[in-house]
């Protein structure tokens, strides 16, 4: 059976760096960013516009959920309202994956720091500072599983998520 591995998140706070971690430490692995599906300039949310990434980004995890070729499915996005998550696993075909959904979760200092450190490498703009720090509590409510990447690094983030799915799936546990 295969695994779809959600991984969640404000902007900064390492989605990328630790399913590029993550990748490697699984076999038989595919990475897919959410934001490559929102890489737009002029940038503009509209109902539409969010629509059609949703449909997108369905469509491409729908084809590697039915690649005999993969084994685990890595997705990462800023999935901040359970409505997101709700739609997005609503579109996909699950019948032969387990879903594993984390939310990476820090302090806003830490989320700070690792932003001014992407501001400073011409890689974000500062606006997007108040912007990740208001979503930090969206994902108190979520039903995913809270990982704090506070004091650890994305490889060591990236041990632990591979080390939760192997430990649960051998203890019966079959996602969250």
């Amino acid at each position: 059976m295969k695994r779809l591995i959600l991984i969640g998140g404000a902007m900064g706070v390492g989605k990328s760096t630790t399913s590029a971690a993550l990748l490697h430490l699984l076999p038989e692995a595919v990475f897919l960013d959410g934001d490559w599906c929102w890489q737009m300039d002029p940038f503009r949310v509209t109902e539409p516009r969010k629509e059609m990434v949703l449909d997108n980004i369905s469509h491409l995890l729908n084809n590697f959920l039915r690649d005999d070729g993969y084994e685990n499915i890595l997705f990462c996005w800023v999935m901040d309202h359970q409505e997101i998550l709700d739609q997005l696993l609503g579109r996909l075909d699950l019948r032969c994956a387990k879903v594993w959904n984390f939310s990476l979760v820090c302090r806003p200092e830490t989320l700070r720091r690792h932003l001014e450190k992407d501001i400073a490498a011409g890689l974000r703009q500062p606006e997007i500072l108040p912007r990740a720090a208001a979503r930090l509590p969206l994902y108190g409510p979520l039903r995913t599983k809270k990982i704090s990447v506070d004091d650890l690094t994305p490889t060591q983030v990236a041990d632990l998520i591979a080390a939760q799915i192997i430990t649960a799936e051998q203890k019966g546990d079959f996602g969250c």
